[in-house]
């Protein structure tokens, strides 16, 4: 119920302030486990990767976003509460299988699940070569990913700013991406980087970004 609330609220708020213009919702599944995996350019990439896509689309976010004192705090927690945001913590020795748990979890219960392949936000707009991660949950919870392209995000709110401004963002889904000849092999690391190669080629594509520390662009292709 609060997460149709925010919906509802939120996406025409988006549309006026973002001026947001979406492209390829008929690519995302309407049902069944499926991963978004998207560049990552903005804090606010998690609110409107969501407030896009036609299903509730579930993400990992800092457990600090959800405990930060003053009004600052109050809108991040409400905002990525209502959203569906899960908190995880990022200090412990588990943390990285922690969050690759939970976010199986979301997929075994036959939701969406977003995640940032990079592992963390672009400073120079430029897009890194990708964690093996989220090969390792497409393979598993053996569901195909739909590659995901933000653009403007980092204008809205740059790295370092407290409070959005507004500019013109744009969200593209692309055509989901399956992996039958690598069913089976979550962890195999060779099939795993070629999964997760492929994915960040699709993001590429429709991003537009300069790669950053691909290495040799044929082990990409």
């Amino acid at each position: 119920m609060l997460y149709l609330l925010a919906s509802l609220l939120l996406r025409p708020l988006a549309r006026v302030l973002l001026r947001t213009r979406v492209t390829g919702r008929e690519h995302v599944p309407a049902s069944g486990p499926v991963i978004l995996a998207s560049n990552h350019l903005s804090f606010i990439d998690s609110m409107v990767i969501p407030l896009s896509a036609p299903r509730r689309v579930r993400y990992l976010a800092k457990a600090e976003y959800f405990t930060t004192p003053g009004l600052g705090g109050w809108v991040t927690r409400t905002l990525f509460s209502a959203l569906g945001a899960l908190p995880v913590e990022r200090e412990t020795s588990r943390a990285a299988q922690a969050a690759l748990d939970t976010a199986l979890a979301v997929l075994h219960d036959g939701d969406a699940f977003g995640i940032y392949p990079e592992g963390t936000r672009s400073r120079d707009g430029r897009l890194a070569r990708g964690k093996t991660g989220v090969a390792w949950l497409a393979l598993t919870a053996d569901c195909p990913v739909v590659p995901v392209a933000v653009c403007g995000t980092d204008r809205v709110q740059p790295i370092g700013a407290t409070w959005p401004r507004p500019h013109r963002v744009t969200v593209t889904f692309g055509e989901p991406l399956t992996f039958p000849e690598h069913r089976g092999r979550a962890r195999n690391g060779r099939a795993r980087r070629e999964v997760t190669d492929r994915i960040m080629v699709a993001i590429a594509e429709l991003s537009g970004q300069e790669k950053a520390g691909w290495g040799d662009p044929r082990e990409a292709a």
